[in-house]
């Protein structure tokens, strides 16, 4: 029988190696080594490491590790160039950027062919979606650059960034950060990771070839030893990483206090949703291109499949005869579905924790693999919610198998986990879909489709998964900022308050003690204490010294509330307005209030007619800060929704003890949050007097809860807190540090400001930025016009 006829017998792929003798070339040529690309030109290379292939095991390049001499040139070569680039015109960093593109588009197929021998994913994968994906960010930024200055008004680059990146995507991440960067008139020094820095190196080659001014890119190589360096240097204004959670939380208690911004893309176990009514055939696919794509190893996939009950048993017997056809082995075969783990190491992490899972009593399906560092696509049945496979982030080709009986179930299921970075639903029921899409907790969610990327929609996650989006507007706003305030006098540390009687009150003080105010009631405090509030001359009144317990019992509150999120934007608005006309209608107490704490008739009067008309605004914006709607890929559309941070911790400044509380209470709930704010801690009193205030305006008890007592102690423990979503701190740069540090236990979102440096009283106390920081952008892709 000739093989026309062996073929047409048994159907199965005849060869199709990709030809890699151009690439290899190219390795040939640096036989030597690589070394650094710093302000234009390779180093020479010195202190090589080996670079191999991970489907072969062979050695393939050798590289540079970076030292603490080779960051200090990269950030001196990069702040050099950063004052040129970014004076340049929004146009001519866009010719430049287009032309990076361009130059990426010539060189498609050998930087696609590099990825595939670097990182060992199959070469279908690099050619058809990676690179691409590389090129269309350029091109996306290059337009950013053109309309900087329209879109982005009084906007400004962060400078130097320092970037870090993985070994899943090599080139797209890079790509995801670097293009954006540059787009916004920054520099940047960035480390590929250290099993595939090749494709970084040969881009480090085009942009030269391209024309990209020198030093506006520097890429040097290496460890995490390198990375930190970077990371940590003095001379980087923003960081920006993508990896593992754990070492993002190691990058926010290395920088904190060092007023750089920060933006992480870290970890996820992302839910993958089927409910009865799917094309069970469709969402086999979904599964495919979710947690099969790139050998399991993204972060955004589709790790737990959660099917309906009653089609789960169909759905696991087309899982498996749909496993059965994938083909692991060559990435180089353009027949290959699944390639090779990128690693040994994370190979062997791999069968470590399937064999945790095993030991658990998880029941093991598994296609098959060639020998070597290859790994075989699996899913697990019989897995129990918290079995170390439901739970921990495997990163390879292994999803785990769970029934549920109803959409309430599912969504339980689903965010049963820290992370928060993607998901997936399937339905025919598109109110079903979207209802659901809307109740989890996750930054990207795909609606009968999964793994979409595109550079005009936004890409990141909620809670352990990190912060910040890359791609879409608010990627590009990552790299930019607003010119901060400053004081001519910094706040000043603040002494703990005394809890001894006071030598004596103002005369004719009513002799009644602030309470805590939780979940719609006032409260005594947990410690039993009190501490006197200054005046002119004597103690004005007492606040309660709120401890740890009380934070713990105003955030359970706060929990309880949720609803207020799910309000519409026009019922928060009527809620507000009602808060600020029952203000109004007391406006001559408030101003008493404030005046007894030694403020002058006018200031005072001012700060109160201040904060009504601030509520008033927050009101009209409660239903007027809109998400959009992106075209992005073909057949479908994505919703950009912006959606509340959940509970937050507020620490006001001293100054301003009404004006500043409202300032910063009333954005976050016109947003759907809920608060635990810790007031002035001078003069809390005026924050306390709006209990009756809140009680009248109809504001469902949990949404503003308010704990007096000493800032930092509290703002720590907020901090701190696992069920706290976003703390904002103003107060001390000490202070601020702490809070920061504080927040990597669950990495929270944080904004932390001298509480001298904003003038709560003009147009610093109140704008979109508020409302920016108040939210987060989930984006949702929707099929549109199939």
């Amino acid at each position: 029988m000739n093989k026309i006829m062996e073929i047409m017998d048994n159907m199965d792929y005849g060869p199709a190696p990709e030809d890699s003798s151009i690439a290899r070339d190219w390795l040939a040529k640096h036989q030597d080594g690589f070394g650094h690309f710093i302000d234009g030109a390779f180093t020479k290379p010195a202190n090589l490491f080996e670079v191999m292939n991970p489907a072969t095991g062979k050695v393939i390049a050798r590289v540079s590790q970076g030292a603490a001499s080779d960051v200090d040139a990269a950030v001196k070569a990069a702040r050099a160039a950063q004052g040129k680039w970014a004076a340049l015109p929004g146009h001519d960093r866009a010719r430049h950027l287009y032309a990076l593109a361009r130059h990426i588009q010539q060189h498609a197929r050998l930087l696609a062919v590099l990825e595939t021998l670097d990182n060992g994913k199959p070469i279908r994968e690099s050619r058809d979606i990676d690179i691409p994906l590389v090129i269309r960010h350029f091109y996306h930024h290059a337009g950013w650059a053109e309309i900087m200055t329209d879109e982005f008004p009084g906007a400004r680059p962060h400078g130097v960034c320092g970037q870090v990146i993985p070994w899943n995507f090599p080139l797209l991440m890079l790509a995801w950060k670097v293009a954006p960067a540059l787009a916004a008139g920054n520099t940047v020094v960035l480390k590929p990771a250290e099993y595939t820095p090749l494709t970084a190196l040969a881009l480090a080659e085009i942009a030269r070839e391209a024309g990209l001014p020198k030093g506006v890119l520097n890429i040097v190589t290496g460890d995490g030893d390198t990375g930190a360096a970077i990371v940590g240097h003095d001379g980087i204004d923003k960081v920006a990483f993508t990896g593992s959670t754990e070492v993002g939380r190691i990058i926010r208690r290395q920088i904190a206090g060092s007023g750089k911004a920060l933006t992480l893309e870290l970890g996820g176990k992302s839910p993958f949703i089927v409910f009865a009514d799917a094309d069970l055939d469709a969402a086999v696919e979904g599964v495919v291109d979710s947690i099969w794509f790139n050998q399991g190893q993204v972060c955004c996939a589709g790790s737990r499949i959660l099917v309906a009950e009653s089609v789960a048993a169909r759905f696991t017997e087309l899982l498996a005869r749909r496993m059965e056809t994938l083909i692991v082995g060559d990435p180089l075969e353009k027949s290959t579905d699944i390639g090779a783990i990128v690693h040994p190491v994370q190979l062997d992490r791999i069968r470590s924790l399937v064999e945790q899972g095993r030991a658990e009593g998880a029941q093991i399906h598994q296609g098959s693999a060639p020998a070597g560092c290859f790994y075989p696509p699996t899913f697990v049945t019989e897995v129990e919610p918290a079995s170390i496979l439901a739970s921990a982030e495997i990163f390879g080709p292994v999803v785990t198998l769970t029934p549920f009986r109803t959409p309430e179930d599912a969504v339980a299921l689903a965010n049963n986990t820290r992370y928060g970075l993607a998901g997936s639903v399937w339905s025919e029921n598109i109110n079903l879909a979207l209802d659901v899409a809307a109740k989890i907790r996750a930054g990207v969610i795909w609606i009968n489709s999964a793994n979409l990327f595109d550079a005009g929609a936004g890409f990141g996650g909620y809670r352990e998964s990190g912060f910040g989006r890359e791609g879409g507007r608010e990627g590009m706003a990552a790299y930019l900022r607003h010119p901060a305030p400053r004081a001519k006098k910094p706040e000043a540390a603040l002494p703990a308050p005394v809890a001894t009687p006071a030598e004596q009150m103002a005369a004719g003080t009513i002799d009644r003690t602030a309470k805590l105010y939780v979940g719609g009631k006032q409260a005594r405090p947990d410690s039993g204490y009190s501490y006197a509030v200054p005046g002119t001359k004597e103690a004005v009144g007492l606040a309660g010294l709120g401890n740890r317990k009380d934070i713990r019992n105003a955030v359970e509150a706060a929990h309880k509330a949720a609803g207020w999120g799910a309000q519409t934007g026009h019922n928060r608005a009527q809620v507000l307005y009602y808060l600020a006309e029952n203000l109004s209608a007391r406006a001559a107490e408030f101003t008493e209030r404030l005046r007894s704490f030694g403020q002058g008739k006018s200031a005072a009067q001012t700060e109160v007619e201040t904060a009504i008309r601030r509520i008033f605004w927050y009101a009209a914006q409660a239903d007027k800060f809109d998400g959009a709607v992106h075209q992005t890929k073909s057949a479908h559309v994505t919703l950009a929704m912006h959606e509340p941070l959940g509970v937050m911790g507020i620490a006001c400044p001293v100054a301003y003890p009404l004006l500043g509380f409202v300032s910063l209470v009333l954005p976050a709930i016109a947003m759907g949050n809920r608060v635990v704010a810790v007031p002035s801690q001078t003069h809390p009193l005026a924050a306390t007097d709006l209990y009756q205030v809140i009680d009248t305006s109809d504001v469902p008890g949990g949404v503003i809860n308010i704990v007096t007592g000493e800032r930092d102690p509290l703002a720590k423990t907020l901090a701190e807190h696992d069920d706290v979503d976003a703390l904002w701190y103003f107060g001390t740069d000490a202070g601020a540090a702490m809070v920061e540090a504080a927040s990597a236990g669950n990495l929270k979102q944080t904004w932390c400001e001298d509480g001298a440096a904003r003038d709560w009283a003009g147009a610093e106390g109140q704008g979109r930025s508020f409302l920016t920081r108040a939210t987060q952008v989930k984006n949702i892709w929707v099929p549109y016009g199939e």
